[in-house]
């Protein structure tokens, strides 16, 4: 089975007031959650983001979470994701198939307390 990919946002740092707009967004703490249906694995991140004066702005109460994905993976590009995935998709694994393990010690037959 694939993993399957999700990002949310977690906040949205704001200016109260920038070039004559209110509430402008300059950073995004975005999370990137994997699973493969049973392990999962995640990354946080953020992301700074900047408004010029006279570009489109979209006011605050009506920015929506697909709007601002649409910013981070523009910014990061399809191969700055790939790296992104590719460390949650070895997270997944690691969880399936632990590259470490720590048995029960040998000489314990019954639990301390």
């Amino acid at each position: 089975m694939s993993n399957t990919y999700t990002w949310t946002i977690s906040a949205l740092d704001c200016y109260p007031a920038k070039e004559g707009q209110e509430n402008v967004v300059f950073t995004v703490h975005w999370r990137l959650n994997g699973t493969d249906g049973t392990n999962v694995g995640g990354l946080y991140g953020s992301l700074g983001v900047t408004y010029t004066a006279g570009e489109p702005f979209t006011p605050y109460t009506d920015l929506t979470q697909d709007q601002i994905i649409g910013w981070i993976t523009t910014t990061l590009g399809a191969e700055e994701i790939a790296i992104l995935e590719t460390n949650v998709a070895q997270q997944i694994a690691n969880k399936a198939n632990p590259p470490v393990i720590s048995p029960a010690l040998p000489w314990v037959t019954e639990p301390t307390l």
